[in-house]
């Protein structure tokens, strides 16, 4: 007599179908009521192709890679004295590489931090350091961010107020400075008030409230690790601060290249409100979002909508799409070749990781805190990682 499965299994399989469902109606709604209204001005503007400067695209392109270089940059300034055992040109197509498989995932997924996590340790990297690492520059990079749009909104509101688009605007960017400083603040100086703000939201939304104040008070350990290493702290927002302006340029030359010309507090504005809002975990690499904020936002600060169109949707060519090619070569190249992994065996090709992180997916602060990333001075009692846990996250 066959067994059937435990009901717990088909209950998370179940679960699992109606999110991915979830999902691709998401998609589909965010297709039908943000991209498809674009299409005409993107129609628009292709009577103007010809007149596109090149050397522009080609300078665009190029602060884009300079872009992901820098966040490279900014994980091996991480990594510490263990940063030496990684060249910075393989630490660059490490990032490639999970730059383009966080691209063809759903937003919000480990996949991207497992496959980086995976590749640092079987380059030598202890697991602790990695996933400290990694860690960090997740959170440096998001701050630094909010830190950017709020500062493009205390520019802007003073030159041209507030009106019905930059309204909505400087309201979401004011609540997400206000909530990421109160969850800093809560962290770091008081987590016992953080923790029971968190488990009072977890009852209310049925998650596990045990789990989620576990979850905090790591953060806020690491945090205040970051915080306590001053040298750290400064070359983290150094390379983070490099990392969004190489981006922002990008997003610039770009459309100067259609002939666009945006002034600076709505070029922050767009930029900071775009990538802010791209973390939502709905489309892979926020696609269909970051389009849907962006042109609207820079149309709102004056250009037209045919311009913005095609800027946005040729500086997401290079910003989202064109890592995705590179990213696949570099971890190919990863796996054969003359510079490849030394212990390459372990490595299977990135379609096979991608479809192990769909069908074991966990969200990204999941992954984290199963490896226990811990702060330099040791002196928080964080769960042992075994340094050579390369496997599949489950």
């Amino acid at each position: 007599m066959v067994m059937g499965g435990a009901p717990g299994d088909a209950t998370s399989s179940r679960r699992k179908v109606w999110v991915r469902t979830l999902k691709m109606v998401a998609t589909a709604v965010i297709i039908y009521f943000f991209v498809l209204p674009l299409v005409p001005g993107f129609r628009q503007a292709l009577d103007d192709l010809l007149d596109v400067d090149r050397s522009m695209l080609l300078l665009g392109v190029g602060l884009e890679f300079v872009a992901l270089l820098c966040y490279s940059l900014l994980t091996r300034a991480a990594l510490g004295p263990e940063g030496d055992k990684v060249t910075v040109l393989r630490l660059f197509r490490i990032q490639l590489s999970t730059k383009a498989l966080g691209s063809i995932m759903p937003a919000g997924s480990a996949a991207s931090s497992a496959l980086g996590y995976r590749l640092l340790t079987l380059s030598g990297v202890h697991g602790p350091d990695a996933g400290f690492a990694l860690a960090t520059a997740g959170i440096g990079s998001a701050v630094v961010l909010n830190l950017i749009l709020w500062f493009g909104l205390i520019i802007s509101i003073p030159i041209r107020g507030v009106n019905a688009l930059y309204g909505f605007a400087a309201i979401v960017g004011i609540i997400l400075m206000l909530v990421a400083s109160a969850l800093i603040f809560g962290l770091v100086e008081g987590q016992g008030r953080a923790e029971r703000a968190v488990r009072w939201l977890a009852r209310h939304v049925r998650l596990d409230a045990d789990r989620a104040s576990e979850v905090i008070r790591h953060l806020g350990n690491r945090l205040e690790g970051l915080i306590a290493d001053r040298q750290l702290l400064v070359r983290v927002i150094a390379w983070a601060s490099a990392n969004w302006l190489f981006d922002m340029a990008a997003v610039y030359v770009f459309l100067r290249a259609f002939g666009g010309n945006l002034a600076i507090d709505g070029l922050i504005v767009a930029f900071g409100l775009a990538n802010v809002m791209a973390v939502v975990p709905i489309t892979p690499g926020g696609l269909g979002i970051i389009e849907g904020i962006y042109i609207p936002t820079i149309v709102g600060f004056g250009l037209s909508r045919s311009t913005a169109t095609v800027g946005i949707l040729a500086y997401r060519l290079a910003q989202f799409w064109l890592p995705i090619v590179v990213g696949a070569v570099c971890y190919l190249s990863l796996r054969v070749g003359p510079w490849s992994l030394d212990r390459k065996d372990r490595l299977k090709p990135l379609r096979v990781v991608a479809e192990e992180a769909v069908t074991k997916s966990e969200s990204k602060i999941a992954f984290f805190e199963k490896r226990a990333p811990r702060d330099r001075t040791g002196q928080y009692p964080l769960p042992p990682v075994n340094d050579d846990d390369t496997g599949p996250v489950g």
